[in-house]
């Protein structure tokens, strides 16, 4: 089928981008020319603003492209990868109140101040190389094919076209810009791709209840240990170590939680993004069932060589012609524009407090930073794209992703997690564990399967966590305890939580506690009835 688009899909097409770079430009108008004010929206930042760019940094072109892909393959076992909340317990509970009471504003900050300048430079050279080609290289690649083989427009055209239209308004404007962008995205990409979700499950003669009829060992969010792609005993150990390094120790996403103007506001932040994440397989997973019931059960196509084509076939076949198409790419638009650029933000914020000035230049102005943070941004860009292509010979968008992740969080998870409990962790445990640890992560998660150790890789990355730690508390308690004064400030307690009550009086319809209770009723919802 021709995949064709009328003028009014073009002109919403069209219209989207500038939108977004006229929101990015208004609000780099409205913040402050120094340093915190590019980096870190001057820590005015609101809870649905937060909230939202946290789910629309996170949801990219891997995220729609891959995972749609992954579960046309592999069924319902692929919504965990948006429903399974576990990890935003630690977040919300420990490691927002330790942030913003300490006004930490980078990553690498709280690794120098807890442990010692060389892990926060280590953090942050390791993070911008994952950055460029783990995270922002797949991003840039999945967007750039699916609207290549929609359109027929030349792949690197739309490829370096992206680049720019980020690079208008995120490298300008910092992260008040990218973060107000952020949130009109976020409406774009939930609204578009609900839409095409229940526009194509329309075609289905008897909708939801007819794909799960057909394929009923589908449709279940457990799977069981053993399971290639989705094991749920695998999920589990992730939420303490990949998925809660993604959330909670990754500059790119906690970085929407820095600059909030309260403990408050970043904690409900992330309550208000766990509502809309519940919505998020509409848009990001249940779509490839319906292409996969389409195909397989009613034989409408042949199958598809290419997992990563699921999404684009569905635009071609599933998706009216009567200007949705031009909504829906606005809104996948939307989710490769959010993550690249939340990415590049990330990258010259790392790059220039954590590297320019804390080791090239310590007299940098604010107006230095700004400019060297903004040359970090357009190389990062321009980086990405270059390595995009490369991506096609790698095993797929999701997978690259996902096993790349795995393996650089687990040293660095395993290192905060023990530092903010632990206060006998020092500086060479800390050393031990993102030097060591790495090298452990790397050789379990890439030479095991070399040596006849075929498990998971949420598996290898938990086994791997767990001996980097053991190896952490070794190295500390053979060395000197570090001083009283550098661990006490970030050792998690109570009084951190009951601080946020004390921060404002509420009424009791905006306590975090009654929504945090609300969400976690929902994801039981959920599972029970999905399980």
């Amino acid at each position: 089928m021709t995949f064709t688009l009328s003028a009014i899909d073009i002109a919403i097409m069209l219209f989207f981008p500038f939108l977004v770079i006229i929101t990015g430009v208004l609000a780099a108008r409205k913040q402050d020319k120094t340093t915190e004010g590019y980096f870190l929206a001057s820590g005015r930042l609101p809870w649905y603003v937060i909230g939202a760019a946290f789910v629309s940094t996170s949801v990219s072109s891997e995220q729609i492209v891959g995972t749609v892909g992954a579960a046309y393959e592999h069924g319902m076992g692929i919504a965990n990868w948006e429903w399974f909340g576990l990890a935003q317990i630690p977040l919300i509970l420990f490691f927002i109140p330790m942030y913003l009471k300490n006004r930490i504003t980078t990553v690498p900050e709280f690794l120098e101040r807890r442990f010692s300048p060389i892990c926060s430079t280590l953090y942050s050279w390791i993070m911008l190389l994952a950055y460029v080609i783990i995270f922002m290289t797949p991003a840039l690649y999945g967007g750039s094919l699916a609207l290549a083989s929609l359109t027929g427009v030349n792949f690197y055209l739309l490829l370096w076209l992206t680049v720019l239209v980020i690079g208008l308004y995120s490298v300008k404007g910092g992260l008040g810009s990218v973060m107000w962008a952020d949130a009109l995205q976020c409406l774009m990409l939930v609204g578009g791709g609900i839409i095409l979700f229940f526009t194509a499950l329309h075609k289905i003669p008897g909708g939801w209840t007819a794909m799960v009829a057909a394929n009923p060992e589908r449709f279940h969010l457990y799977q069981p240990p053993s399971d290639d792609i989705a094991p749920f005993l695998g999920l589990v150990f992730a939420s303490f170590g990949v998925f809660l390094f993604y959330q909670a120790a990754n500059q790119v996403m906690i970085q929407r939680v820095l600059g909030a103007r309260s403990t408050w506001d970043g904690i409900m932040g992330i309550i208000f993004a766990g509502f809309i994440n519940r919505v998020r397989p509409l848009v990001t997973c249940f779509l490839g069932f319906v292409v996969y019931h389409w195909i397989h059960e009613m034989n409408m196509a042949e199958p598809l060589a290419d997992k990563d084509l699921v999404f684009p076939f569905a635009l071609r076949n599933l998706a009216p012609a009567w200007g949705l198409r031009g909504v829906i790419l606005a809104g996948f638009l939307a989710a490769v524009m959010s993550t690249v650029s939340g990415l590049s933000n990330s990258t010259a914020t790392i790059f220039s407090l954590a590297v320019y000035k804390k080791v090239i230049n310590p007299a940098a102005n604010d107006t230095q930073m700004i400019r060297v943070g903004r040359i970090t941004a357009v190389l990062s860009l321009a980086a990405a794209a270059a390595l995009a292509p490369l991506i096609q010979h790698l095993g797929g968008i999701f997978l690259y992703f996902q096993k790349g992740v795995t393996f650089v969080a687990t040293p660095f998870i395993a290192v905060l997690l023990l530092g903010i409990f632990c206060r006998r962790i020092n500086h060479q445990g800390a050393l031990f564990g993102i030097v060591g640890g790495t090298v452990i992560a790397l050789v379990l998660g890439f030479g095991g399967p070399l040596i006849g150790i075929n498990l998971h890789w949420l598996y290898l990355g938990a086994i791997a966590q767990i001996v980097i730690m053991l190896g952490i508390v070794a190295v500390s308690l053979l060395t000197t305890p570090p001083p009283d004064a550098k661990t006490r400030p970030f050792k998690w307690n109570m009084d951190m939580l009951r601080a946020i009550s004390d921060e404002k009086m509420r009424p009791w319809w905006q306590s975090w506690i009654l929504w945090f209770g609300i969400l976690y009723a929902v994801i039981i919802l959920l599972y029970w009835h999905f399980w």
